[in-house]
């Protein structure tokens, strides 16, 4: 062992660097050991072309804890959001649909399509917030771990306390929404189609299921129970793109005196007598600790950076089944001019070009795509999210010219045919740019440079299994007090010493900071046990 720390960190992501800030400043030495030559994991800024920059994984900001960006002081380090004027805009054949912007001005649009969708939005929009301040309280809150005693059974109690003292029709909403498809869930509210695919399309984002698959509501609700500047629901753009978020975490965890280290992929997860050792980087060089937080997923942590045989047969086979693999495929692009579409003309800066804009008009064009994903492997009409935040933030693109994230759902995380994704990549990043250039006809024309991330290339460059964006499925198997597995759902690994601070354990995926901080409070609550126990000896 060449050197000995209180606590090593596997992953550099905002997980990671938001665990190591809360044990640097408890009084902890802390080393962050990053595999790639930048820190931030998924959360990253960076050039793909000269002159055009832009976040090349992770794009968009709302479910980060309020409490996390206080406690690292991320706004006196320059961290600002730019809130959309409307949430999501959706071309149609013959129309669009604009979404946000207050009730009043959603329900004005929705009355386009369906005088009952608009009225019916006050209702839907409240039902969701009731449910939605349910996981904001439970976000920074350990889930009880089944099977841990009197503990567990006060904190099951205590947590359950928020969800009793609902109304009885919020309770029911509460039901639905952790155990319904989407569609049935949203079918229930509204009669337009595009109208439900507005909505809709949150339920599959890192979702590989149909809007038809049971469970898939809650995925709806977790995209909504985050905020930003204070309002609840909303989404926004960092200043400088997502690596500025990292950026300002490093920062603060340099003034604790955490070291943080890139270029230093970790191989191995060293144990002893079934106590953590430390870990071994692909260099070999070997580094000691007795606690060792993993900001990687399960699939990655549990398969492939730990000796079989120093976990136990049942959690090994449950982790050998752990589902993860989001059917996400990313996409960068530098463009010379903004997109032109034709149901709403315009290359000028305009309210839509930085809005979501969605390509996906039904839930049947939705569930489409995943069949077809199921059948091939992508569908040749693929659901894209468009997001160019150089409308609104200069720093991105050259004067005039502008940087798109092109975010696109239902592609397998494995080729059904067998075929690796380094075959179809360039055939697939076609096909999508085809589906935004039937909606503005100068996409593809006005495209200088593209990054293409397939589910492959997201597993090779940020360690994300199967391109899992949330590092594991967020259905009810795998959420709460069973993430990553029931028993487990506490942080701890079934390693003394071993434990999760990524999006793998509870609250799950989305730059939350959640389980980071949780991680971080449950080593210290460790800590001070054994402090205290070795103090009685």
């Amino acid at each position: 062992m060449t050197r000995a720390y209180d606590a090593l960190i596997i992953g550099g992501g905002h997980n990671g660097l938001v665990c190591a800030f809360y044990l640097a400043r408890a009084g902890m030495k802390v080393r962050v050991l990053e595999r790639r030559h930048i820190v931030g994991g998924a959360a990253v800024t960076e050039a793909f072309h000269p002159g055009f920059r832009n976040s090349t994984a992770s794009y968009t900001v709302s479910l980060l804890r309020p409490k996390v960006i206080a406690d690292m002081k991320l706004h006196e380090r320059g961290f600002r959001i730019i809130e959309r004027t409307i949430s999501n805009f959706l071309p149609l054949e013959n129309d669009y649909l604009k979404v946000g912007g207050g009730t009043a001005r959603t329900q004005a649009e929705f009355a386009r399509f369906s005088r009952k969708d608009a009225e019916a939005v006050p209702a839907y929009e409240a039902a969701l917030e009731r449910v939605a301040q349910v996981l904001r309280d439970l976000a920074l809150k350990t889930p009880p771990n089944i099977g841990g005693g009197l503990r567990a059974l006060i904190a099951g109690a205590t947590q359950g306390r928020s969800v009793t003292k609902l109304p009885l029709d919020a309770q029911r909403d509460m039901l639905e929404l952790f155990t319904k498809s989407a569609r049935e869930f949203l079918e229930g509210w509204f009669e337009s189609a595009p109208v439900q695919a507005a909505f809709g399309f949150d339920a599959i984002v890192g979702n590989y299921a149909a809007t038809r698959t049971p469970g898939s509501a809650y995925v709806l609700l977790h995209h909504v129970f985050g905020e930003v500047n204070g309002k609840y629901g909303a989404w926004g753009h960092s200043v400088g793109g997502m690596g500025a978020i990292t950026e300002a975490m490093a920062a603060a965890c340099r003034d604790v005196g955490v070291e943080i280290s890139v270029d230093a992929p970790v191989a191995t997860v060293l144990v002893d007598g079934g106590k953590v050792a430390g870990v071994r980087l692909e260099s070999g060089e070997e580094m000691a600790a007795a606690v060792v937080a993993a900001n990687v997923g399960p699939a990655l942590l549990y398969r492939r950076m730990l000796d079989p045989a120093d976990l136990p047969p049942d959690f090994r086979r449950r982790m050998a089944n752990y589902k993860a693999g989001s059917g996400t495929f990313r996409m960068n692009v530098a463009l010379t001019e903004l997109p032109d579409f034709t149901v709403l003309p315009g290359r000028a800066v305009a309210e839509h070009h930085s809005s979501g804009i969605i390509i996906a008009p039904s839930l049947d064009y939705i569930d489409r795509a995943y069949d077809d994903a199921r059948a091939k492997g992508w569908s040749d009409h693929p659901i894209v999210e468009l997001k160019i935040p150089s409308s609104i933030d200069d720093s991105l693109a050259p004067p005039g010219q502008h940087v798109a994230s092109l975010f696109c759902h239902q592609f397998a995380p494995e080729l059904p045919d067998g075929r690796s994704w380094d075959a179809v990549r360039e055939e697939v990043a076609d096909w999508i740019v085809a589906t935004v250039d039937a909606h503005a006809p100068n996409f593809k024309a006005s495209i200088i440079a593209r990054q293409i991330h397939s589910p492959l290339d997201l597993e090779r460059k940020f360690g994300l299994v199967g391109g899992d964006i949330f590092h594991g499925r967020m259905s009810l198997d795998q959420l709460w007090s069973a993430r990553p597995v029931l028993g487990h759902g506490d942080y701890r690994g079934p390693i003394t010493g071993l434990y999760m601070c990524g999006s793998g354990a509870h609250p799950g995926g989305g730059v939350t900071g959640a389980p980071g901080h949780n991680a971080a409070h449950e080593i210290l609550a460790d800590r001070r046990f054994l402090g205290r126990w070795r103090r009685r000896r």
